[in-house]
């Protein structure tokens, strides 16, 4: 049961993560109200931090931003981390 809400949980985050950076890019063409970049930051840590990247190289958003391109390869990093911790010490 806790696998399901896991999977189903993971499911929902990014594709929150695809939207809000698909949103960004759109207004971010159209100069209008952005998405922040810690709530794209936040979601990413949540666990849309895959989905988030992948979406970034896709539409070519944030990719020359230092903060994005640094920071969410290394929270995907520290997420397999703790994905393999678990695992580990189950």
């Amino acid at each position: 049961m806790i696998y399901k809400i896991l999977i189903f949980y993971l499911v929902i985050i990014n594709l929150l993560a695809i939207i809000l950076t698909v949103f960004d890019k759109s207004a971010a063409r159209k100069g209008n109200w952005r998405i922040s970049e810690k709530t794209l930051l936040v979601v990413s840590a949540l666990g849309g931090s895959v989905s988030m990247l992948a979406t970034m190289y896709i539409v070519h958003h944030k990719t020359k931003k230092m903060k994005f391109m640094i920071g969410i390869p290394v929270i995907i990093i520290v997420q397999l981390a703790v994905v393999l911790f678990v695992l580990v010490n189950l």
